[in-house]
């Protein structure tokens, strides 16, 4: 099962597309999860991840904006979808039942 951090970074890798970096990642999150990120918990989260086998990441081109530096950019592995599939379908289980004032998902 995946942690809340785990689940909210992937599906915002999810979201970014084949060029998933850090500021766009952190952006989704904080549009569509309203948290504020660092860089830092972004990228240990994302580096855990890969050396679990749930995203891997390549280097991109190198930017005038960033002084010629590259990004690394990531994507979400098939092994990443399944573990947030399945942890997402574990959440709405759980709260299949429960009458606290929502509607399930």
């Amino acid at each position: 099962m995946l942690g809340e951090l785990e689940q909210l970074v992937l599906l915002a890798v999810l979201q970014v597309g084949d060029e998933a970096y850090g500021i766009p990642v952190r952006d989704a999150i904080h549009r569509l999860a309203g948290r504020d990120l660092t860089f830092g918990t972004i990228y240990k989260t994302l580096n855990r991840m890969e050396d679990k086998g749930l995203v891997r990441s390549r280097l991109g081109r190198a930017s005038p904006a960033r002084g010629g530096r590259r990004t690394r950019c990531y994507v979400v592995t098939a092994a990443g979808r399944v573990a947030v599939r399945q942890s997402l379908g574990a959440l709405r289980r759980m709260i299949a039942d429960l009458d606290v004032g929502w509607e399930s998902p």
